[in-house]
């Protein structure tokens, strides 16, 4: 039976880290960057875990900056 993963690609420039994609993840993929900080001045998302994604997409329709894809990869 084939597995799915999930994907999240994050706009990081366009991310105003407002932590409510890291609420919304039920697996703890996503944290906000603690020393980094795009080029707005905000310290912003990024997975911290990747491979724990399972494709639910609840970071994606948190943002309200639509700054989130999130892909489901089907491994066989």
């Amino acid at each position: 039976m084939a597995k799915v993963q999930g994907a999240v690609d994050i706009d990081a420039e366009r991310c105003k880290g407002c932590n409510l994609c890291v609420v919304a993840c039920p697996v703890s993929v996503l944290s906000l960057q603690p020393k980094e900080v795009n080029n707005r001045g905000y310290h912003f998302a990024y997975a911290v875990n990747p491979d724990q994604c399972i494709g639910c997409a609840s970071c994606a329709l948190v943002c309200p900056d639509a700054c989130i894809e999130v892909y489901r990869v089907i491994e066989k």
